[in-house]
């Protein structure tokens, strides 16, 4: 695992094989080229809630937590004009269906998810990327087109297929083998707790 101070560098091209996303581990630093899709609450909710089986094969995705702004242009198709990346709890328990049903090999947002999406993540060879947030200038400028939009009446939360370059810096903050920066943060922020309080006679 990288420290702190000795990040891995790692590009990746999506769609991920499995070997790839099982070989990733927490600490490591990865930038993206070739697909990411885009999606939010209202197209997991129509996949999963609904039971529409969404239009592409998103076998080896890597999934984006955002509703952009785009801008549909004279010739129909659309052009970034802000694409940040929202907080990944609001959409934690579709984890398991993305990985699992649909088959994304990584899923990108803000903040992590649940011990629980970490088990999804372990069974299905997974992982979870964070990116910095307040970034979408960078972001947006990584773009480098739209390429399909599915479910567009559900804008802006549809689906979104993205074309990329340098898509970064990339955090791998939950892995397949059930590694979390979160618990760890969590667990050693506890125990500096302990001892404060063991020093303090509380």
């Amino acid at each position: 695992m990288a420290t702190e101070d000795e990040p891995v560098a790692n590009h990746l091209t999506g769609p991920l094989d499995d070997a790839t996303a099982r070989a990733l581990r927490v600490g490591e630093v990865v930038s993206v080229d070739g697909v990411i899709w885009g999606l939010r609450d209202a197209t997991l909710i129509r996949i999963f809630d609904e039971g529409v089986i969404p239009p592409v094969d998103l076998t080896g995705a890597i999934l984006l937590h955002t509703a952009p702004s785009a801008r549909r242009r004279a010739d129909g198709h659309y052009e970034p004009v802000s694409v940040g990346t929202t907080t990944s709890m609001r959409m934690d328990r579709f984890t398991r269906g993305c990985v699992e049903t649909l088959g994304a090999r990584a899923i990108v947002g803000k903040g992590g998810l649940s011990h629980s999406s970490g088990e999804a993540l372990v069974a299905a060879g997974a992982v979870y990327l964070s990116i910095v947030g307040g970034a979408a200038s960078p972001e947006t400028l990584q773009i480098q087109s739209i390429e399909e939009v599915y479910f567009e009446d559900l804008q802006p939360e549809c689906l979104w297929k993205f074309r990329v370059r340098d898509f970064g810096p990339l955090f791998v903050t939950m892995d397949s083998q059930g590694q979390s920066a979160y618990e760890a943060v969590t667990q050693r922020a506890m125990e500096r707790r302990a001892r404060a309080e063991q020093i303090l006679g509380l």
